[in-house]
């Protein structure tokens, strides 16, 4: 079993940034891939960004590559998602999620566990 715990939204201009973080409990972090996904008002749950168990490899929703860096420190059990020149298209709730594989994955049915959600809101 892994809870996990988001912190780290707000409000915030757009092209501003802000840093998300995600907090695990629970044995063996280091043996899963991590992700983060989004859902705006009104629309799906959509893939932001994953991990993989060592932080070897990542992968990046189209929009958000070259200013979204995800990380991790498994010594922590913690996976950062860093936002940079954000747009109001980032409104959302932002989710934490882990996957019992070792490879990023973008597809959600393959992440076991999810947080709660943090708010993340860009004004224009």
């Amino acid at each position: 079993q892994v809870q996990l715990v988001e912190s780290g939204g707000g409000l915030v201009q757009a092209g501003g940034s802000l840093r998300l973080s995600c907090a695990a409990s629970g044995r063996s972090f280091s043996s899963y891939a991590m992700g983060w996904f989004r859902q705006a008002p009104g629309k799906e749950r959509e893939f932001v960004a994953a991990i993989s168990w060592n932080g070897a490899s990542t992968r990046y929703e189209d929009s958000v590559k070259g200013r979204f860096t995800i990380s991790r420190d498994n010594a922590k059990n913690t996976v950062d998602l860093q936002m940079n020149s954000l747009n109001p298209e980032d409104t959302a709730v932002y989710y934490c999620a882990a996957a019992r594989v070792l490879d990023p994955t973008n597809a959600a049915r393959h992440y076991n566990y999810w947080g709660q959600g943090t708010q993340v809101t860009v004004s224009s």
